[in-house]
């Protein structure tokens, strides 16, 4: 596979501003003053900071989120709306749910090298809580509201950063083990009523997830190191999606010890979409990364889909 040369020019990441804990663990939530959208705009502003460009630089703009803001038009032009207003700046979504920001950084890679673009804004994120079911002990008390942002960059003759491979899987024999059944075109919001409400409701059923995502995904990281021709001690760091608290157990299966990946699910846990970015800015910010230093972003999302993207940052 052809690396692609791009460089993660500047990243911004934005919490919700109510703090909740569940057994030692912290959570976040949108308070009723807060929409998603004020997290998303100053995620992307400190991610234009961080790149040294204003948003009249951006020549995209990509929302790679899980669930939408209006059911039309899509994410990604209502964020146009509070960010470039007069502007002709395209704008579009992305979604894979839990893994939509690898997915958007795997397209807009492959568009920036086409050179079809040149800066590139992506923005994740998710009001998780919208669709909690408080009857869902699990899931309910998994989740936060958050978002994260990163400019991409097509990077410069010598500087070496690039996306080096990628690739995405999906079993959808797990399609139903991660849903929100009902609001959109197979069980519309006017077909709610008292005794399918729970329909409505984010459902998940952790115990067949985890054991599907025990038999696919040992073989599937194995495959795309081996395609890749990368040993895991040449990657310095794995930023896992944050998906739950069975990291700690899922992650040393696929061959990643403690102290190799990034985990923050007790202090944040499920951000949904901006999980990933979230958890690389923070890592970038601590300096745990450095330029020129390999990083993969892996993770699984509803349906059951995965994805696998090494990065030299």
């Amino acid at each position: 596979m052809k690396e692609r040369r791009i460089k993660i020019a500047g990243m911004g990441r934005a919490l919700a501003g109510e703090r909740l804990e569940f057994d030692g663990q912290t959570r976040y939530r949108l308070r009723a003053d807060e929409t998603l959208l004020d997290l998303e705009e100053r995620a992307a502003g400190q991610a234009l900071e961080a790149a040294s460009i204003k948003i009249q630089d951006v020549d995209c703009i990509v929302c790679a989120t899980a669930t939408p803001l209006q059911a039309i038009p899509c994410n990604a032009a209502l964020l146009h709306e509070r960010m470039a207003k007069g502007l002709e700046t395209p704008a579009m979504d992305i979604n894979t749910t839990c893994t939509s920001f690898i997915t958007a950084l795997d397209v807009m890679a492959c568009m920036v090298e086409a050179g079809r673009y040149e800066r590139v804004l992506i923005v994740s994120g998710d009001m998780a809580s919208a669709a909690l079911n408080p009857n869902q002990k699990e899931s309910f008390e998994l989740f936060s509201d958050a978002a994260a942002a990163c400019v991409l960059l097509r990077s410069g003759e010598g500087e070496g950063s690039a996306v080096l491979y990628s690739s995405q899987r999906t079993w959808s024999e797990g399609a139903h083990d991660t849903e929100i059944r009902g609001g959109c075109g197979l069980m519309t919001a006017f077909c709610m009523n008292g005794e399918n409400r729970e329909d409505y409701y984010f459902d998940m059923k952790g115990k067949k997830i985890l054991k599907l995502c025990a038999k696919k995904l040992p073989p599937f990281i194995d495959a795309c190191l081996k395609e890749a021709e990368i040993d895991r001690s040449e990657i310095r760091l794995v930023i896992p999606h944050q998906a739950s608290r069975a990291l700690g157990v899922i992650m040393p299966r696929l061959g990643f010890p403690k102290g190799t990946y990034f985990d923050r699910v007790e202090r944040y846990g499920n951000m949904v979409s901006a999980s990933v970015p979230y958890a690389l800015s923070e890592a970038i910010n601590e300096e745990l990364i450095r330029r020129g230093e390999l990083v993969l972003l892996i993770g699984t999302a509803a349906g059951l889909t995965s994805n696998f993207l090494l990065l030299r940052y």
